[in-house]
């Protein structure tokens, strides 16, 4: 499933063949487990995502919440979307220096962390990416970033202008 029009999370898992169901719960149990005080379990995006909700930073560039975490069942694999390694200094090199240390293949992007199975991961290494970033940093990071220096306004982003190729 590369994408899901759930509402719910419970709704998500149901759409998941049994044996993605059972690593995407067992993921999102360990994220759940410690994920900061102040996130928000919902459904954004077609995915499972831990999000500071609206009402408590309304101000967001594109109206929707900030998200720290996201989890999602992709065709070849599951996707851990981690704003950690992204936003806060060393968190990538910590993420790459866990994997080799462990002897394991770091399937990564910017913030995708890819894999097929638990095993893939290294749980320490993504414990700490998860727990991190607390609500009140990832608001002063993202206003930093934004250049919002009264905590009222978000400038809005301007549509990047890219050509289509068809």
């Amino acid at each position: 499933m590369a994408s899901s029009r759930a509402t719910t999370v419970a709704e998500y898992l149901a759409e998941l063949p049994p044996d993605r169901r059972v690593l995407v719960s067992r993921v999102r149990d360990f994220v759940n487990a410690r994920i900061p005080a102040g996130y928000e379990e919902t459904m954004l995006w077609g995915m499972i995502s831990w999000v500071i909700p609206l009402a408590r930073y309304p101000v967001t560039y594109n109206g929707q919440p900030l998200t720290v975490v996201a989890l999602a069942s992709q065709k070849q694999n599951v996707a851990l979307y981690l704003t950690a390694p992204y936003m806060v200094p060393g968190e990538e090199a910590a993420l790459q220096a866990a994997w080799k240390n462990a002897g394991k293949k770091l399937d990564m992007g910017k913030s995708c962390l890819r894999f097929k199975a638990w095993d893939d991961l290294v749980p320490d290494a993504v414990a700490r990416a998860i727990a991190v970033l607390g609500p009140d940093a990832y608001i002063a990071e993202y206003e930093r970033a934004r250049g919002i220096t009264d905590g009222a306004t978000a400038p809005k982003r301007s549509a990047p202008s890219r050509a289509r190729r068809d």
